[in-house]
């Protein structure tokens, strides 16, 4: 395998450490995918994610957070299940879609709707 086979995931994962500066200080808007590595649905959302991470890189960022590892950051957000995407604008939650969206699509519209209104 050579590098140009190698592709760079456009979601980046943050922790308490980084959540702060990474989602609430940033200067464009962000989606934040609460998930977990054993959540089925999570695996099952993950290629329209990562689609519309690519897609919306230059206007929005995704990140995720892992809640397994970051139980206290999740409970701060009120995370009912996963995958639960949180969208922020400026440092406050704008939006939020709770549960599977398995299109390209659908994942879309949910990461982009709360920031066009």
């Amino acid at each position: 395998m050579n590098d140009s086979d190698m592709q760079v995931d456009p979601i980046t994962t943050v922790t308490a450490a980084t959540f702060e500066r990474m989602v609430l200080q940033a200067d464009r808007p962000v989606a934040v995918e609460f998930m977990s590595y054993a959540c089925a649905h999570c695996g099952a959302i993950e290629p329209a994610l990562q689609h519309a991470a690519a897609v919306l890189a230059t206007q929005e960022r995704v990140f995720r957070v892992n809640i397994a590892l970051d139980p206290d950051l999740a409970r701060s957000f009120a995370i009912q299940g996963t995958p639960t995407i949180v969208l922020f604008r400026g440092g406050r939650e704008a939006g939020r879609v709770e549960g599977p969206l398995p299109t390209q699509s659908s994942v879309l519209a949910a990461l982009t709707d709360p920031f066009e209104a």
